[in-house]
């Protein structure tokens, strides 16, 4: 029994060459293909693919907000992206949002395959060469849970207010402590994230979404 793929790449040429190639494989049959975000959810919706080959550059909806919608619309398809996208921030927001495999363009046809398999089997698949620099981000983010973690929800209030850039008297003003309270709040969370002046605290309240940048 052939595996069903939805191919969803707003680039034409990109589209055609990858159908030939899936195609040349007698295990798997392309059922749709589609150039921007509101067409692959449609297709998704119709013709009810066991995988889903998501690009992330699309228009009108891009790969990770398409993703994030199937996943709450609870389809069973399972999502590999296929991307340019190196950076592992990429990686790790589609992780996030549920993709169940992650390649790049400039892979080789053999991995997009085993990619294919390996989801449809129910496995994760992240393209070799980005496991690296996953683990690291994965470690790196569990440390940063950790110290999170030793911060006191008054902590918190303060460094919200520390990244929005408030000094001392207006943080104790608005949480209606004292100066010198404040400075020890502060001096705590300093030690507690490991930085030493108040931009580096902003910085990880940012990275650990305590407060976003509008």
């Amino acid at each position: 029994m052939a595996v069903n793929v939805l191919l969803a790449d707003d680039h034409r040429m990109v589209r055609e060459g990858l159908i030939q190639l899936l195609e040349m494989d007698h295990e798997i049959q392309v059922v749709g293909e589609a150039g921007d975000g509101y067409e692959c959810l449609n297709l998704a919706n119709k013709t009810k693919p066991n995988v889903v080959l998501l690009d992330i550059n699309m228009p009108n909806l891009d790969g990770l907000q398409v993703l994030s919608i199937m996943k709450q619309q609870k389809m069973l398809c399972k999502v590999v992206i296929l991307t340019i996208h190196k950076e592992v921030e990429y990686l790790v927001k589609a992780l996030d949002e549920g993709c169940d495999g992650y390649v790049l363009k400039d892979s080789d046809f053999d991995t997009l395959k085993k990619a294919i398999f390996a989801v449809y089997a129910g496995d994760t698949y992240v393209e070799p060469s980005l496991m690296p620099l996953l683990n690291a981000s994965l470690a790196e983010r569990d440390v940063m849970n950790e110290k999170l973690s030793d911060l006191t929800k008054r902590e918190i209030e303060v460094l919200k207010m520390i990244a929005a850039g408030s000094f001392n008297k207006e943080i104790a003003s608005t949480l209606n402590i004292s100066e010198r309270t404040v400075k020890n709040h502060v001096s705590n969370i300093f030690k507690k994230i490991g930085v030493s002046d108040r931009t580096q605290a902003a910085v990880f309240a940012i990275k650990n979404n305590i407060i976003s940048i509008k």
